[in-house]
């Protein structure tokens, strides 16, 4: 088929929809979409509930657990121990479906019925790490998303293969790093972006197999540099030591002394390596991906992110995890070896599953939230093979028929997502409120559910003006304090407005010589992803103007290609066109860093 535009019925923005799309979906046996790409990875991420978290007891032992369902939310909880255990089956809420209503409203009095997860986390795999969520394979970590396989961690997104790391973000096989974003294989390494195999960096960004260097970037195989200069061994120590970083007031200022510094140097269009035909960004050893972010060894994706469990095969609209899946559409949180899935959320292990959340080992599978171990059953009642194939199609038919409308008018039928109208968790206790930003009143507006955050009520013990200036001078007893975030509740970042320092993280700070901090993890979170890109593309041309950058901020060490010409690439990136940075391509980008 011929590339159609189409109108998105949330956003009315246009969108295209290319011949290798069509080829995707008839693969799927789904229509194609009426929502836009953004709008589809906002009704997805609108069902993920990451950050925002409660305490409330386990509906099947009583203990009080910290879950993802505010206390007044209608979900039953489980601990997961309970949840995990053979005291409750699934199969138990079975009921009959019923043709008189959309498939999405029956699904909805499902959800309320079955028990479900406190925390998204595989339960024999955490040791002494209860305070975590979608994670496995954590020992001595605290408030990890999104990470697998750590130790000794905390407050980190994106964590992998790391120990003793604090407060970062997409950093894999790290050890005792700190504020870092996009970091791979790098010991001590504190407030820097997109470092490789770094020791000892300070306030650094796309540094490679570099230590001891402060302030520095686009550097390979230094030591002892200072913002790009070099140093003696002696000369380095004794600077390092009058930055005094120790002390919130100095950190203060060498981080805004370094993020100015960066300003002045060429970045490549996109983060990515070993890749063949891919557009988005944070793209590694992949082919034919695009429009897609943070995935790592997919071959023939769109508008796929945070894939970062490697070997992911033909997939669009897919939202983490990964891991061995193939075939998959309109699906979040789902992996470990899954695969031909539509509208899966929280689903491992399975195939040919539609519609279905919290699903483990199953097969065949329409509508269905907490089976595990079986095959053959829609919402959540068992069939025979014959009965299921017989009715599983009448069900798609009656889903086209018959779609679910929200009060705004918008349309879900087969091949959509769940609707965010009918999300269990708040806007604002979603995910999507990182990505796609919205008032109270905005999300009001659009239909969507918000949630108070009551943060007023919380004692604070310790204002943020009280804390010590430098780490020497803070005390052991500062870990029974209830410290007020700086924020106070003014942001739109899940703010808590308040929390505490552990005896675990003071040692962490006192340890490595960092200023203790002001804000809450949820607000330190929001600060470190905005050293990321967007999820947005732009088309831009090369700011390589010949000898220089365009305005001259950047000089160039080395001849290009194209000589004292100003360079004719373009391409698609997700630095914005108002952003300061030197955008260089490729070919330019490779000359002056390698």
């Amino acid at each position: 088929m011929q590339t159609q535009t189409k109108k998105c019925q949330n956003c009315k923005a246009a969108f295209a929809i290319e011949p290798r799309d069509f080829e995707f979906y008839a693969s799927m046996d789904v229509p194609p979409p009426t929502f836009c790409p953004p709008c589809r990875l906002q009704r997805r991420l609108a069902w993920r509930n990451e950050r925002a978290l409660y305490q409330r007891p386990c509906a099947l032992c009583g203990k009080t657990v910290v879950a993802l369902q505010h206390p007044e939310s209608k979900l039953t909880t489980y601990c997961n121990s309970c949840w995990w255990s053979d005291g409750w089956n699934a199969l138990e809420y079975g009921r009959d479906y019923d043709f008189s209503r959309p498939f999405f409203e029956q699904f909805r009095d499902l959800m309320h019925q079955v028990p479900e997860q406190s925390l998204f986390v595989m339960y024999a795999t955490l040791v002494n790490s209860e305070y975590n969520n979608m994670n496995h394979y954590l020992k001595n970590c605290y408030l990890l998303f999104n990470s697998d396989y750590a130790e000794d961690c905390m407050y980190g997104t994106e964590v992998e293969h790391s120990k003793e790391c604090v407060d970062v973000t997409m950093v894999d096989e790290c050890e005792l790093t700190y504020q870092s974003v996009n970091c791979f294989r790098c010991y001590q390494t504190y407030f820097s972006v997109d470092c490789l195999n770094c020791t000892t960096v300070w306030f650094s960004k796309n540094c490679s197999s570099c230590s001891d260097c402060f302030g520095c970037v686009n550097l390979k195989n230094k030591q002892y540099y200072i913002f790009n200069k070099p140093f003696t061994k002696e000369e380095y120590h004794k600077k390092l030591k009058e930055f005094n970083v120790g002390s919130y007031v100095a950190f203060q200022k060498a981080q805004q002394q370094a993020r100015e510094y960066w300003l002045k140097f060429p970045f490549k269009y996109m983060h990515g390596t070993i890749n063949e035909n891919v557009s988005g960004d944070y793209i590694h050893h992949s082919k034919n991906v695009h429009d897609s972010f943070i995935v790592v060894e997919a071959h023939n994706c769109r508008y796929c992110m945070w894939l970062i469990v490697k070997n992911n095969k033909n997939c669009y609209d897919y939202t983490q995890f990964g891991e061995d899946a193939e075939n998959m559409y309109e699906s979040a949180v789902c992996g470990k070896g899954t695969n031909t899935v539509i509208g899966g959320y929280r689903v491992l292990g399975c195939h040919s599953i539609r519609y279905s959340m919290h699903c483990y080992d199953t097969n065949d599978l329409f509508g269905c939230i907490g089976v595990r171990k079986q095959k053959y059953c829609i919402l959540n009642k068992q069939y025979t093979k014959e009965e299921y194939n017989a009715l599983v199609p009448k069900i798609i038919q009656h889903m086209k028929d018959m779609p679910f409308r929200d009060e705004h008018g918008r349309v879900h039928t087969y091949g959509d997502y769940f609707p965010i109208a009918l999300s269990p968790y708040a806007y604002n206790e979603s995910t999507a409120i990182q990505f796609f930003p919205l008032t109270k009143e905005e999300a009001l507006a659009a239909g969507y559910s918000w949630k108070d955050d009551g943060g007023q009520n919380k004692i604070i013990t310790l204002p943020t003006s009280d804390l010590p200036d430098a780490i020497a001078d803070a005390t052991d007893g500062l870990e029974k304090e209830i410290i007020g975030c700086s924020h106070g509740g003014s942001c739109n970042h899940q703010c808590t407005r308040a929390f505490k320092i552990t005896a675990q993280e003071l040692s962490f700070y006192k340890k490595n010589q960092l200023p203790l901090p002001r804000l809450c993890p949820n607000c330190r979170h929001y600060e470190r992803v905005q050293l990321k890109n967007g999820l947005a593309l732009w088309q831009r041309k090369c700011n390589c103007s010949g000898n220089m950058s365009v305005r001259g901020t950047y000089k160039n060490v080395a001849t290009h290609a194209h000589g004292s010409a100003p360079c004719k690439n373009e391409f698609q990136t997700t630095f914005r066109p108002e952003q300061k940075e030197i955008v260089y391509c490729e070919a330019c980008y490779q000359k002056e860093v390698e």
